[in-house]
């Protein structure tokens, strides 16, 4: 798909997610498409990581990586020795620069203390703003880029899962926080709220919840998930939609009433 093209595209990948070991943290148990059980831990020991990154070359069939980041901090492997190894991929030229997530401030630091970092990718939504307390304007000050993930919640802020919404088995989203049905109910109520504001532009509300969170000076880019090409083509027509300082302001009110129990 990108032979000849490769000046013409980025490559942003993971490491530290592995279903191939037992060492690390535990993180999830899931299954495949066929319903085989598969464990996933959290591991971003140095061996691990060189093996990951020559297996993500050969699988994309390219010679470097863009943006190398670390799925989720490993509790078990020190950060200093996690980045030793990416650095030393930095420094042989498969990577082009480091990326995190899901990071803290102070885990940020103590990276940087080994090798310097480009972003932080992390959850942030119209609903889940935590970071913005310490963390993106850590990243800000320090002029890291900030990737939000999941800025439709999970396809809450599609207004498309309503409090009878029978999930799939194996769907683990009912045992989140924001899927809990108290807090379910609370953010259907503001999205009935801003859905005026949407349809006024011609947009769902997931497009007008994408559109919020790229349009903000501090998000660098948002990631959304799409389940059928549909979903791509709607994803992608909300960085055509820009919002007023009015529209922002009024989001931004209606979101004050929200009272989540995280």
């Amino acid at each position: 798909m990108i032979k000849g093209k490769r000046d013409k595209v980025e490559i942003l990948t993971k490491y530290g997610l592995r279903w191939d070991t037992q060492k690390g943290e535990k993180f999830l148990d899931t299954q495949d498409a066929q319903g085989k059980r598969i464990e996933l831990y959290k591991y971003a020991g140095k061996e691990g990581i060189i093996q990951e990154c020559e297996n993500s070359l050969r699988r994309l069939d390219t010679d470097y990586i863009d943006l190398y980041q670390i799925h989720w901090p490993d509790p078990t492997t020190p950060i200093e020795e996690t980045m030793v190894a990416v650095k030393k991929l930095l420094q042989d030229g498969k990577i082009r620069a480091v990326g995190v997530c899901n990071y803290s401030v102070e885990q940020m630091k103590i990276a940087e203390k080994v090798v310097p970092l480009s972003s932080n990718q992390i959850p942030y939504s119209m609903v889940n703003r935590g970071a913005e307390k310490e963390l993106i304007s850590y990243c800000i000050k320090n002029n890291k880029g900030v990737i939000a993930y999941s800025p439709l919640q999970r396809g809450l802020l599609t207004g498309r899962i309503g409090m009878n919404h029978k999930f799939s088995e194996g769907d683990h989203r009912p045992s989140t926080a924001f899927f809990r049905p108290e807090n379910r109910r609370k953010i259907l109520s503001v999205l009935e709220k801003i859905r005026p504001l949407a349809f006024a532009r011609g947009a769902t509300l997931a497009q007008l919840a994408i559109a919020w969170a790229i349009c903000r000076p501090d998000i660098t880019t948002a990631l959304v998930g799409a389940r059928n090409p549909k979903q791509v083509r709607e994803n992608v027509s909300a960085a055509d939609i820009e919002l007023s300082h009015e529209e922002i302001q009024r989001i931004g009110a209606i979101l004050e009433e929200l009272d989540l129990q995280i």
